[in-house]
């Protein structure tokens, strides 16, 4: 419900939030109530005191609960917001890359080279490029993340309720995640639990580096070998947690075996090694996800065939 306060136009408006719109963040919440207006003024309006959550003052972090009322001052939008470009392929990709949908969620075979939002200097992810090729859909949030170079199985909320209850989900550790990925070297061990903590820091290039450290957060990965090759072995890796980077470091430090391609955690001379095979992209893939339907209760199971790109350079590896 919205009501308006009596000021010159444009006007005050009161928004009471419903049940769908409920256990946002309030940034979130405005970016989508003030289409077309940057987040840079969004953060000022809020940092000033202008938004009020229940007449008081908040942080944009805060989570909107059912029949809060928000104060969302007078703002202009821009006559024309900044048209976002989605590239032909990335639209290709999105509309058939379907895996499983129904009117809660949409899973997707996310391709690898795009990240899952725009932001930092990316001008558009995943999400937008799916709200711009469906721009009937009045509700498309991400539930979870997958890395840029990752491809594979991607959740899509398509209502509030459903983004809640999966959320809660992947929380409580109840979504199975299985990845393929293909390390550097051969690694000897048939199966290991690593269990290892994991530490956020930014370098000074302003990258994300992810570090085991005594201090970090809990994290543990499942690996097992699949299969040896001459110099690589191909893993199937099941992360029982979801920290930033989880796997790549795991695999990098506690197996000492980093995934081929990994520019970040990976050494160069291997990657050097491996492009010259015709390794472009991070060989690391979001195979599966099972979880119980948050609405029918129904144990879900949904596969993202490996890229061609990835089974024609296995079948190389087959043959050194």
């Amino acid at each position: 419900m919205t009501i308006t306060e009596h000021s010159p136009s444009p006007k005050v408006q009161l928004v009471e939030i419903t049940e769908e719109q409920c256990d946002q963040r309030l940034d979130n919440f405005l970016i989508t109530f003030l289409k077309g207006v940057p987040k840079s003024h969004i953060y000022r309006i809020v940092r000033k005191g202008e938004v009020r959550v229940n007449k008081g003052r908040v942080d944009v972090k805060y989570r909107l609960e059912t029949g809060d009322v928000v104060r969302v001052p007078p703002v202009r939008v821009a006559e024309k917001a900044p048209e976002l470009f989605v590239g032909q392929h990335l639209q290709d990709a999105l509309e058939q890359g379907v895996l499983f949908e129904d009117d809660a969620f949409m899973i997707i075979n996310k391709p690898a080279g795009y990240a899952v939002h725009g932001g930092s200097g990316v001008n558009s992810g995943i999400i937008e490029g799916l709200r711009s090729i469906r721009p009937n859909a009045p509700f498309l949030e991400l539930v979870h993340r997958l890395d840029k170079d990752t491809s594979g199985c991607l959740l899509i909320a398509k209502k509030r309720s459903a983004l809640k209850k999966l959320h809660t989900l992947f929380r409580e550790d109840q979504v199975q995640k299985t990845y393929i990925a293909l390390l550097a070297g051969q690694w000897l061990r048939k199966k290991l639990v690593v269990n290892a903590p994991l530490q956020k820091n930014i370098s000074q290039g302003g990258e994300r580096m992810v570090f085991v450290s005594k201090t970090g957060k809990d994290a543990e990965t499942l690996f097992r070998r699949i299969k040896l090759f001459a110099d690589s072995t191909l893993v199937e890796a099941s992360p029982k947690t979801g920290r930033t980077h989880q796997i790549r470091v795991h695999a990098a430090t506690s197996l000492g075996h980093p995934i081929v391609g990994d520019e970040r955690y990976g050494q160069d001379e291997v990657n050097k090694a491996f492009r010259s095979r015709g390794f472009k992209r991070m060989f690391l893939h979001a195979a599966i996800l099972q979880f119980e339907h948050p609405v029918t209760g129904e144990m879900l199971t949904t596969s993202a065939p490996l890229p061609q790109q990835l089974d024609n350079l296995l079948i190389y590896e087959e043959s050194i």
